[in-house]
């Protein structure tokens, strides 16, 4: 029953959670915003079984990659480093470096 209420808010944050044909495997589309909702929803509950799957989360959005984080970016017009940075968990001088691609002073 646990695991169905974590299926049911992850689809609650319009995620899109299927199966990988008829495997037990599992597969997981979400921004980066809705995997640290995730993350956070599973941390409050403190259910341990599912301590796993924050935690693997949370590498995947930690490594958020260059050309992703210029998408973003391009698409929000005036972001600022700081914005950027709370919005997707980046690091200083990846924030920096994509304003600075962005502004073309690279």
């Amino acid at each position: 029953m646990k695991a169905y209420a974590l299926k049911a808010h992850i689809r609650e944050l319009g995620c899109d959670l299927s199966r990988i044909g008829r495997s037990r495997n599992w597969q997981l589309k979400a921004s980066t915003r809705q995997l640290q909702l995730i993350v956070i929803f599973i941390n409050q509950e403190q259910e341990n079984s599912w301590l796993w799957l924050a935690k693997l989360l949370q590498s995947q959005y930690l490594y958020i990659s260059h050309e992703n984080l210029l998408a973003l970016a391009n698409r929000q017009k005036n972001i600022t480093v700081a914005s950027l940075i709370a919005l997707t968990d980046c690091t200083l001088i990846q924030a920096r470096k994509v304003i600075d691609e962005l502004e073309g002073l690279d």
